[in-house]
């Protein structure tokens, strides 16, 4: 740990209740050691960490550091306006006030939501403002006690890893103190800061209903639950609109900092869907739609019988790629100049399905940056028309080109669109998903998620990588490894470098390994036709050990 650092903290920090934590912690060495031992690390997905005094949390003065590096990279790049918006989360407003007048104070203009509003909303609220970039206060998914800060160039897309590097640097020259800056109120007097138009919500929404097409869901009942985010509002507006009876799961249907009801409010996780399966069942519901907190990313639950069968992201994203790939093509459209955009985690049968339809597929690095990078390279040559869907297997879609990030609202929509119309054919979900896998085999994609935490989990993280990639393994769970890839080396893949491994076992399995790039999580992606009970069993017994 700094003591030069911490010092300085000790000598400019004036507001009291920071004033009261900073010595609450500074009796407790181990907290004490974390929370200033290093600093919040700007990457593509911004800041993000826990919400607490420190440099290594996220708090005004590192959200007011950040500003200020990103407010003169937009001076050195000749940009004067950004959009920002923020979630349901801890001190969330505070965050993107305190980034509105910094921008302010430094001649940016900004354009802000009058309340918590999806990340979606902030990608098209960029675009539709012109804005040079756009800020989202959200940690997304994450547990409770984190907060970030998401930064989106003038495409609505998240900056990559360029554009990341340079902000970086610009923010490297900047300190945590030292500015005073006038008061929200003021700036908004002096017209520096501009609340968002009421119209453009109707934009957006009205966008989301042209992307989906013609939909009617009078006679489908759905159980609907924002986890206590961003959609609480517009997502049953959507769906009620389109003549769905939406049930809302009360408890999760409104904004909670704290996510009483689900403590780690990720729709990938079954006990976070528990409280919204209960709503299904009590009012026999046909569908459960869940968005996270701040509406990027959707899981659904499907009722077979008297159950809910939560279905993984990639399930969502085959039945929508086959769905609107049958969709096109019985339009008479030509679905061989269509193109899917997938993540290299996300299921292989996504191209066994776009095959059959003459359809390309587009495999980038994980994240959904990387899609909203190819649907932007799509529009500069004037080929907006041949993109279909972008997902993700953590539950991310994206259908259309008004946003460039994954967009839960479009995607809940699209998916009530097809449960309807599946069932006028008398399917439902289950069966038409049991009918690719009969067609183009059954794979099983499970994702491992191994936590280590704080700074020491960071160093055994990149030791367990470290080895992995000097030693890689001839065989894993008595598989044989045909070929291991290194994403690392660009040469050998023709995508950016990322800290990825991939060991190929034959007949299509495989094991992705990378570590998260906003969580303490080491991920394994397991794609494996069976045996899928023993991987887990041997990751757990060599990598669960290390945590």
């Amino acid at each position: 740990m700094n003591k030069e650092i911490l010092n300085d903290w000790i000598r400019n920090i004036r507001n009291e209740d920071d004033r009261a934590e900073l010595e609450t912690v500074m009796s407790d060495d181990s907290v004490l050691n974390e929370r200033f031992s290093s600093e919040l690390e700007f990457g593509t997905g911004g800041l993000r960490g826990i919400v607490g005094i420190g440099t290594n949390c996220m708090n005004i003065y590192t959200v007011g550091c950040a500003s200020k590096g990103i407010a003169a990279y937009m001076r050195a790049h000749g940009m004067e306006k950004v959009a920002i918006s923020y979630d349901s989360r801890r001190k969330s407003r505070l965050f993107a006030e305190t980034a509105a007048r910094i921008f302010a104070g430094r001649g940016i203009r900004v354009v802000i939501v009058r309340e918590l509003m999806p990340t979606p909303y902030l990608s098209f609220l960029t675009r539709q403002e012109q804005c040079g970039m756009g800020v989202m206060i959200t940690a997304s998914h994450n547990p409770a006690a984190y907060n970030g800060y998401k930064v989106y160039n003038s495409n609505g897309c998240q900056i990559t890893d360029a554009a990341a590097a340079e902000v970086a640097q610009f923010i490297g020259k900047e300190s945590y103190f030292g500015e005073e800056n006038l008061s929200f109120d003021e700036y908004v007097r002096q017209e520096m800061i501009c609340f968002a138009a009421e119209e453009t919500e109707e934009k957006y929404l009205q966008g989301i209903r042209n992307i989906v097409g013609k939909t009617d869901l009078s006679g489908l009942k759905i159980a609907y639950s924002a986890l206590n985010g961003t959609g609480y509002r517009l997502v049953p507006e959507l769906l009620e609109g389109a003549g769905a009876e939406v049930i809302l799961t009360e408890l999760q249907c409104v904004p909670d900092e704290n996510f009483t009801t689900c403590p780690y409010p990720n729709p990938e996780k079954r006990e976070a869907l528990a409280l919204g399966i209960k709503t299904a069942e009590e009012n026999g519901c046909d569908l459960l739609i869940a968005t996270d907190p701040d509406a990027d990313r959707v899981g659904i639950a499907v009722r077979c019988g008297d159950s809910y069968i939560p279905f993984t992201g990639n399930e969502v994203g085959l039945l929508l790629l086959q769905y609107l790939l049958e969709e096109r093509k019985g339009r008479g459209e030509n679905t061989s100049r269509l193109l899917v955009i997938k993540t290299i985690v996300t299921t292989n049968l996504a191209e066994k399905i776009a095959a059959e339809y003459g359809a390309g597929v587009i495999n980038v690095l994980t994240g959904f940056k990387y899609i909203g990078e190819q649907i932007g390279l799509l529009e500069a040559k004037g080929e907006v028309d041949r993109f279909l869907l972008g997902f993700e297997e953590s539950y991310g879609y994206l259908l259309g080109m008004q946003v460039r990030d994954k967009d839960a609202l479009v995607a809940s929509l699209a998916i009530c669109k097809m449960e309807a119309e599946y069932r006028t054919q008398g399917k439902n979900l289950k069966d038409v998903l049991e009918s690719i896998y009969i067609k183009y085999g059954r794979l099983t994609n499970t994702l491992l998620s191994y936590t280590f935490e704080g700074a020491e989990g960071h160093i055994k993280i990149e030791t367990i990588m470290s080895r992995l990639r000097g030693q890689p393994p001839k065989e894993i769970c008595g598989k044989e490894v045909v070929r291991c890839v290194d994403y690392m080396v660009s040469e050998n893949t023709g995508l950016p470098k990322s800290n990825v491994l991939q060991f190929d076992l034959g007949n299509g399995e495989s094991v992705v390994i990378r570590p998260s790039g906003t969580e303490p999580n080491l991920k394994i992606y397991l794609a494996l036709t069976g045996g899928t009970k023993e991987m887990k069993e041997y990751f757990d017994g060599r990598i669960g050990s290390n945590c």
